[in-house]
């Protein structure tokens, strides 16, 4: 499908990529939601946290949060909110160590790692058979979903995905954070990750697990790390197989994924995210015929915030997301 504009404009008072990315994310009220926790065991002796939001398994939606967040985030709980009352269950998958106790092994998630989410799919797929599937990933779950879409072609039955505020170019989303506001977004993210691997280390040790312990120890002290690319070289490349950061960027960006998604497929992107740059977004010939692109010129990273009152604001992701998914699961727009 063409690359499209849809129907989204900033609220007037929250006109800039910054007040559109902070407001949601620190300033956003949601609802006391009834969920249900289950735990996965995963293949390799360790485990995922699932929040289950709705009782009727008949169409499901797998939620993926990003860097740093969790199945608290603001916009996973709103999403699941609005699901719900529109019929849909959706089950907000913890990505390991996120779920408020850290993971049984050293390895931890990054934006290339779709080992779980498809040990996930599998897993509902097996429990059960019937449901209509479908999935939304925010940023790095946005990434992670686009990537698993396209190594996964057409063995998915998939019935609709949508993906926000993708870095579809790790490299030069690591290095935009490097520059001007957006380092105050590098240093709560890079803080957030540091303090992630000390907490996780510390765990391991006192449940007994040395040799897992022993791993974390072996990237050394964080404290000198300025930047993303220093973290991915020193930890993420070291933990999960990569040569350097370089080649984990190369290896995990989802932009070259985008040709071989078979499974219906919105991307929601904003040219003023702060997180990326325009030079990240694919041509209209970089996609599958089943995926959409939407791009707006505002909106900022995950913030998507319209409305017409001061202080009253409409998170417009509520809204599209879910219009994407009735079109896709029930077939039609009620």
């Amino acid at each position: 499908m063409p690359i499209t504009q849809h129907c989204f404009r900033p609220v007037w008072w929250l006109n800039n990529p910054h007040l559109q990315t902070f407001y949601p994310a620190l300033l956003r009220k949601t609802k006391l939601l009834q969920r249900k926790r289950e735990r996965l065991l995963t293949p390799d002796g360790d485990f995922l946290d699932l929040d289950w939001c709705g009782e009727d398994k008949n169409s499901i939606v797998i939620l993926l949060h990003g860097l740093s967040g969790s199945s608290q985030s603001s916009y996973i709980l709103g999403l699941q909110q609005v699901l719900q009352a529109q019929g849909m269950t959706s089950i907000a998958i913890n990505f390991r160590g996120c779920s408020g106790e850290p993971n049984h092994l050293a390895r931890c998630y990054h934006s290339g790692e779709t080992e779980d989410i498809d040990f996930v799919y599998q897993s509902l797929r097996q429990q059960y058979p019937d449901a209509k599937l479908a999935a939304v990933g925010f940023s790095l779950g946005g990434n992670v979903l686009l990537k698993w879409l396209g190594e996964q072609g057409g063995s998915l039955n998939l019935s609709a995905a949508v993906a926000v505020s993708v870095p579809l170019v790790l490299s030069v989303c690591a290095t935009k954070l490097d520059h001007g506001f957006s380092k105050i977004y590098r240093k709560y993210l890079l803080d957030e990750l540091k303090q992630y691997i000390r907490n996780k280390r510390d765990y391991l040790d006192k449940k007994g697990c040395r040799e897992e312990a022993e791993k974390l120890r072996q990237l050394g002290g964080l404290g000198d790390i300025k930047s993303f690319w220093q973290y991915d070289d020193r930890v993420v490349a070291r933990l999960h197989g990569f040569k350097d950061a370089d080649d984990y960027y190369r290896r995990s960006s989802s932009r070259q994924f985008l040709a071989k998604i078979q499974v219906p497929t919105l991307v929601i992107q904003a040219e003023d995210d702060p997180f990326m740059t325009k030079a990240v977004l694919p041509t209209a010939q970089e996609l599958a015929p089943q995926v959409q692109l939407e791009i707006y010129s505002g909106g900022g990273h995950v913030g998507f915030v319209s409305g017409q009152k001061p202080f009253r604001p409409d998170y417009w992701l509520d809204s599209r997301i879910p219009k994407f998914l009735r079109e896709h699961l029930f077939l039609h727009a009620p």
